[in-house]
């Protein structure tokens, strides 16, 4: 694999850009380290079980830092799975299956894809820049299509995705290829002339299952550079450099 430096123009021969969101366009552990937080204080104030200390863990946060680590479950994983594995684990913590089912759905919350939402650049003045060289944009994200749509909206960029592929599109979600193939099935645009950005290894895995044509990793999420680098064409600060490079 090739590294920053390596590469001319990562967007050489691209007809269509997938944009991973959360860690890509907007910071990562902004939006889900204080989340897991506030699920563990009401998961517990509902139950009377220690289940904090376990469950930064089982998602794979750092409960120090609140970031997100890399191969953990909260990296890539659609909120319905998340759900179903909180669920397993506050009946085995002691709450038994039918007590965790209702604490969970009542503790259960999306994080506010409009307050949390802080993008990682100008992402209205990069797009416009990369369309000179691009013409079409979408999105490609584990989190559901309803908060997607309202962040995007709320960043004044969702105008400029022509499609994207949430985790409740009914379509396999990341690492499998499919998020990248119904997009380019959708928008014409053939894999080999499709590249894929994004900050963790399911977001290269899913890219690289897809025979996507340049696979691109940022450090602005989970992913670090030794994370990345085996899995990626090119490795980037941010998506900011896709401008320069």
């Amino acid at each position: 694999m090739s590294t920053a430096g390596s590469v001319v123009d990562p967007l050489e021969g691209i007809d269509l850009l997938i944009f991973d969101k959360d860690g890509t366009l907007i910071e990562f552990h902004l939006m889900w380290g204080p989340w897991v937080e506030e699920l563990a204080r009401r998961l517990e104030a509902a139950t009377g079980l220690p289940v904090r200390d376990g469950l930064y863990p089982l998602l794979g946060v750092d409960r120090a830092t609140g970031r997100v680590e890399a191969h953990g479950l909260m990296a890539a994983t659609p909120m319905r799975r998340l759900r179903e594995v909180v669920e397993g684990y506050v009946s085995d913590a002691g709450a038994g299956p039918a007590a965790a089912a209702e604490v969970v759905a009542s503790a259960w919350h999306a994080p506010d894809p409009v307050a949390l939402a802080q993008p990682v650049t100008n992402l209205k003045d990069l797009l416009a820049a990369l369309r000179q060289r691009v013409p079409t944009f979408a999105v490609a994200t584990s989190d559901d299509r309803d908060p997607t749509e309202r962040t995007l909206a709320a960043l004044g960029i969702a105008g400029e995705m022509a499609a994207l592929a949430c985790a409740d599109d009914g379509i396999r979600p990341k690492p499998a290829p499919d998020p990248v193939l119904h997009l380019c099935a959708a928008l014409g645009s053939a894999p080999a002339r499709t590249a894929v950005v994004g900050d963790s290894p399911a977001d290269m895995r899913m890219a690289r299952a897809a025979g996507a044509g340049r696979v691109i990793g940022v450090l602005t999420g989970v992913g670090d550079r030794a994370t990345l680098e085996p899995l990626a064409d090119i490795v980037l600060g941010s998506i900011e450099e896709l401008r320069l490079a």
